[in-house]
């Protein structure tokens, strides 16, 4: 967790946390959630939903309000900001503008959560041209810099291809400058990102070819080099350099989510890879590189289906980080479960709770061969009524740590494929409660948003934001 002797100053009144631990100890208990939502109708609009979290609210766990895109074909993923705590020494800067990629039409929304946080609005929209012009595509994670500046990731070119970039946007005119990489090298792949200006680095994540997983999951893609990753891309953040690729090889495949810890001045941090289910730490070693080691295997089921056997793995989609540095959290998404690691010591993460949220096997009636595996996964798991078809995706932690809350969908072709009734009923939002000092989770029994009870037909909720900020959108810089 973060080391006590280590102090971040941040005197500013600015946006976001003066610190992770003024985050954690000090932010206030979530009101409202942000709720990024896809639609399987292609006909339909992508919306941003207003969840009401506040358990005091007549209207808690319900979708208050929904911020339409205004056309159709957008595939939202990620959310993030026009600027967060990097910027908390600047008082002139204000949180109000929900930023959100379309990943099939590269458009850019700008919602105004500020003027009424209860009923966000379109602010502009960024065309998609615009991004094709400078050869990206297929943009990924938002995050906002200390320079006044917002940055996405992108995952192709203007024609699909694997590239990984990162586009800037002036968070003030709201216009795309250009891209952020210098120099002769370029990350094959790209998908999200995370800096830490203390150590001069940023490190990148990777996918895979958007024109060949758009299409969905096929298997035999996995071992091409052409359409999936396998690397971390270490950058040098002053001059925005590619110096280093770490290759993960095939237990790294698809290396997605990356987290370093939330000490500004941490050299170390986690990254899920997705097909092989592992998490891989990352750190800077003595000689001033970059390292990773595989740190937790999931391993895969051996399942049975009309008599045949088969593996199955169980594809981590999500990872997160407390504010404290104390706990690791990750979903596995055909498995159906969320695991809690303590990663008090980051070397050896501890196993501390999992908890079991439907999965592949539970919908689809598969027999599992391990006798308590089949204790674990063989239900379906109902919560108000409701059977939770899929698995849990995208996480989202409550400042001080207390609170889970987890959503089903991970990417709308994908969901269509894999969890075909999921995408036909509609995903679902949970909570689990945590217990931050002994470690432990559990489900909220009376928490659910059913978001195929949306009033124009099912949706796919994807990734959550808080209105003042998160564990995954906010990076924290230091002054000494």
């Amino acid at each position: 967790m973060i080391a006590k002797s280590i102090r971040v100053v941040r005197y500013g009144k600015g946006p976001g946390y003066a610190s992770p631990l003024d985050a954690f100890n000090n932010g206030p208990r979530e009101e409202l959630l942000y709720v990024v939502c896809v639609r399987p109708n292609k006909n339909k609009q992508d919306y941003l939903a207003t969840v009401d979290v506040d358990s005091k609210s007549a209207t808690y766990g319900q979708v208050i309000h929904r911020t339409y895109t205004g056309v159709t074909g957008d595939e939202l993923h990620h959310s993030g900001w026009n600027v967060c705590s990097s910027c908390h020494d600047n008082a002139a800067l204000k949180r109000d503008l929900l930023i959100m990629p379309g990943l099939h039409s590269c458009n850019v929304y700008a919602v105004d959560v500020g003027t009424d946080p209860r009923k966000p609005r379109l602010h502009k929209v960024i065309d998609g041209s615009k991004m094709r012009s400078f050869n990206c595509s297929f943009p990924h994670t938002t995050h906002c810099l200390a320079t006044g500046e917002i940055m996405i990731s992108t995952m192709g070119d203007e024609n699909e291809n694997g590239k990984g970039d990162f586009v800037l946007i002036d968070s003030k005119t709201l216009e795309v400058t250009g891209t952020w990489t210098k120099g002769k090298n370029h990350a094959k792949f790209g998908y999200d990102f995370w800096y830490q200006p203390y150590h001069d680095v940023m490190i990148s994540s990777e996918w895979g070819t958007p024109k060949y997983f758009k299409s969905g999951f096929h298997a035999e893609d996995i071992s091409d080099p052409e359409r999936y990753g396998t690397k971390l891309n270490v950058y040098k953040w002053s001059t925005r350099e590619l110096q280093q690729v770490i290759d993960l090889g095939s237990e790294g495949c698809a290396p997605l989510e990356i987290r370093f810890l939330h000490d500004p001045k941490s050299a170390q941090g986690f990254v899920g890879c997705a097909v092989q289910a592992n998490v891989y730490r990352f750190y800077k070693t003595a000689e001033g590189t970059w390292k990773a080691d595989k740190v937790i295997d999931i391993p895969a089921k051996k399942v049975f289906k009309d008599g045949v056997e088969s593996e199955l793995n169980g594809l981590i989609s999500d990872i997160l980080l407390s504010l404290d540095d104390k706990y690791l959290y990750f979903s596995c998404w055909l498995h159906g479960d969320v695991y809690q690691y303590d990663i008090s010591n980051p070397e050896h993460p501890k196993l501390i709770s999992r908890v079991h949220l439907g999965g592949k096997v539970a919908s689809e009636g598969l027999k599992i061969l391990d006798k308590e595996e089949l204790k674990n996964s063989e239900k379906p798991i109902t919560v108000k009524g409701k059977i939770l078809q899929g698995g849990p995706q995208m996480l989202q932690l409550s400042l001080d740590g207390k609170r889970l809350y987890v959503s089903s969908s991970l990417y709308s072709p994908w969901d269509k494929q894999v969890y075909p009734k999921m995408a036909e009923e509609g995903g679902w939002l949970v909570k689990l409660d945590v217990d931050t000092v002994n470690g432990g989770m559990k489900l909220d029994p009376d928490f659910l948003v059913d978001f195929g009870a949306e009033p124009d037909g099912p949706a796919l909720p994807h990734e959550m934001r808080y209105p003042g900020g998160d564990c995954t959108s906010d990076i924290w810089l230091t002054d000494d």
